[in-house]
């Protein structure tokens, strides 16, 4: 056996053990790392090294020095930003991932990459019941999702108003209109700023109570407009009325996209998928697959109804496209170099299959209203309607002291969760995505609730 095999086995042996370890004691540890423990951290910080350490030696001290500044958001205890832990399969895949070391830019660097897109993007298509044609690129996240399909909307709305945005760029070009929910997530606008589409071009539409836009506020519409809509507000998890407003906006040649960044897994779930009735007529989609999906960061995936837009948009050759052309997926994101996305992905549907996704995301919604249920018998106010798995909480006497709350209950270990602000009200939010959450980890959290308020005088 070769040096570089024996150091490289060598390694994974130590990085399994290491892991093996870290997830024995994820349920048991504080969710939030202990002072003392970003103290360790400093042990990182270290000069760079002259010469060439031992792999082995290496991997040790970032488990030493790094394992207990971790954010336990793998355990069952992480309540924040909306973040699933990653699946037995998937912790599995990420490191045949690793050791395999897959670029996924074209069929000839490698056919197993292509092969696992093809596959895990028809299965999508399928479990969220969109148009099966759509093109499906794997990226970061869904801030990259929002950049891959807007940049296709830009393409295909200029067309119409006879401007070649690839050839020509923005100057001089007519101005496009993007409609948007008063409640666009911040990312979304981001990358209107990014696309060169300007912030002030933005117009905001009234949201109802629970932050799902209402359609009798939407502007007089027509092909200069792309209209941004949400499955799942990130504070209540509210749902546009999407397939009313793509009605109207497809009657006035306006581009529909869809922010699904974890909403859109309302899809596959019989006792939720109504609310996201006439959402496959949107133009493009969006999601995470690390949020609900609960695969490794990152990896969110782009979805859109016109593969052609995409391709002009992205495309690094000849901007053509036919619907039995088989594009390389470096012409259809942003990115030339890419790793292996999809694989975590299918890992994560082929150990699941419909019948555990579908119980995954059902799974979600109960804890949420579980665990609403539960603060409000301790006097808290619910400010959302919980349809899915997002609880937004107040205090009906106190809400300037969340913050006070929330880092109380982070301090003891038991959980971790963070405070927003909503409909002109502080709060905290709380966020079940995590397939490790159990109904006694949701008591553990309403106890550490109950604890803290207790000691705060909340109640």
């Amino acid at each position: 056996m070769s040096r570089h095999s024996d150091q490289t086995i060598a390694s994974l042996r130590l990085g399994a053990q290491l892991a093996q370890s870290y997830l024995q004691q994820i349920h048991s540890r504080h969710v939030a790392p202990k002072p003392e423990a970003l103290t360790e951290l400093r042990a990182l910080d270290c000069e760079l090294p002259m010469n060439p350490t031992a792999p082995t030696e290496t991997l040790s001290l970032l488990d030493r020095a790094g394992n207990p500044a971790t954010v336990a958001t793998t355990g069952g205890r992480f309540f924040g930003l909306v973040v699933g832990g990653s699946l037995p399969a998937t912790v599995g895949s990420r490191v045949l991932n690793a050791a395999w070391d897959q670029l996924a830019t074209t069929q000839d660097t490698s056919p197993v990459a292509l092969q696992l897109e093809r596959t895990s993007a028809r299965w999508l298509l399928e479990l969220l019941r969109l148009p099966a044609r759509s093109s499906v690129g794997y990226v970061t996240g869904t801030t990259m999702g929002n950049f891959t399909c807007l940049a296709a909307a830009r393409q295909r709305q200029l067309h119409k108003l006879d401007w070649d945005v690839e050839q020509h760029g923005l100057f001089g070009a007519p101005p496009l209109r993007i409609v948007a929910s008063e409640e666009i997530h911040v990312t979304v606008t981001k990358v209107v700023s990014m696309l060169g589409l300007g912030k002030r071009n933005i117009i905001s539409v009234e949201t109802d109570s629970n932050g799902a836009m209402r359609l009798d506020k939407l502007p007089q519409l027509g092909p200069d407009c792309i209209v941004l809509t949400q499955a799942g507000n990130v504070n209540s998890g509210a749902i546009d009325p999407i397939g009313a407003i793509a009605e109207r906006a497809h009657s006035a040649d306006a581009w529909v996209h869809v922010d699904g960044a974890f909403g859109l897994w309302a899809r596959v779930s019989p006792d939720h998928n109504g609310l996201t009735q006439g959402i496959e007529m949107a133009d493009s989609w969006v999601t995470d697959a690390h949020k609900w999906l609960n695969t490794p960061y990152d990896c969110g995936v782009a979805i859109c109804r016109h593969p052609s837009a995409v391709h002009s948009a992205m495309s690094t050759v000849a901007p053509y496209f036919t619907a039995d052309t088989d594009v390389a997926p470096k012409d259809m994101v942003p990115e030339l170099s890419r790793s292996a996305r999809a694989m975590d992905v299918w890992a994560a549907l082929h150990s699941l299959g419909t019948i555990g996704v579908q119980d995954l995301i059902k799974t979600g919604c109960r804890h949420a209203k579980l665990a609403a249920q539960g603060l409000q018998s301790m006097g808290f106010e619910i400010l959302n309607d919980v349809i899915l798995n997002q609880v937004v909480v107040s205090s009906p006497t106190q809400p300037h002291r969340l913050n006070e709350l929330a880092e109380s209950v982070r301090r003891s270990g038991e959980a971790w969760f963070g405070v927003t602000h909503w409909k002109q009200r502080d709060a905290f939010r709380l966020s079940f995505s995590s397939w490790a959450t159990t109904d006694d980890d949701v008591a553990r959290l309403l106890a550490a609730i109950r604890h803290a308020a207790q000691e705060l005088e909340l109640i």
